[in-house]
């Protein structure tokens, strides 16, 4: 990741510690991220209900009142957002569930800029690697979806006009071109329109 895709980058810290919380705002934005800061969970939501997005939030994992996980889970299932944590301390079960929601990363404090910023930008590219996985695997489900609807439409087409699949398929093809149409957009309406008739018989 290059100092230009740096400089766009968006950072939300939530840590109940000021003087943390200053310090690392402080080096994040002089490494040149953009960063928001909130002192608990709450404030947290409260700029993100505002509309602001960040690229990744870095979590504290203990914070009075709703904790760091809590809120970590809540970006995972609700909003989409990255995130990572800072920890005063290593404990095998917070990083169980943290991997379990999702974390892209896990830091034992005391962290300073030099430690944290290589973190980040590993956390962010494999948010930017989940993302294109995700995109990808939508992209196939939609293809798979087409191909099966495709298939249903010629086999609705032979049975209706008697024809091999081979000729059914040119068919649907001749057609959909004659239409300026998407052979999956006119396979759907075969399959809708099969499906009125049957529920009307």
């Amino acid at each position: 990741m290059n100092a230009n895709a740096i400089s766009g980058c968006k950072i939300l810290l939530v840590d109940d510690d000021r003087l943390v919380l200053s310090t690392l705002a402080r080096g994040l934005a002089g490494a040149g991220y953009c960063v928001s800061t909130a002192e608990s969970a709450d404030d947290a939501e409260a700029i993100l209900a505002g509309g602001e997005r960040p690229d990744l939030a870095i979590l504290d994992v203990s914070m009075p009142g709703r904790s760091g996980l809590d809120l970590a889970e809540r970006l995972h299932s609700f909003d989409h957002i990255p995130f990572m944590l800072l920890t005063a301390y290593s404990d095998h079960e917070i990083v169980d569930r943290a991997a379990a929601c999702g974390a892209l990363g896990y830091l034992v404090k005391p962290v300073d800029t030099p430690q944290l910023a290589p973190a980040i930008k590993a956390a962010l590219a494999r948010a930017g690697e989940i993302h294109s996985l995700k995109a990808t695997g939508r992209q196939l489900q939609g293809a798979l979806d087409s191909e099966r609807e495709i298939s249903i439409a010629i086999g609705i087409t032979m049975v209706q006009y008697r024809l091999d699949r081979k000729a059914a398929f040119e068919l649907l093809r001749k057609t959909a071109r004659g239409q300026s149409r998407k052979l999956a957009e006119l396979a759907a309406d075969v399959i809708k329109a099969s499906e009125t008739l049957n529920l009307g018989v």
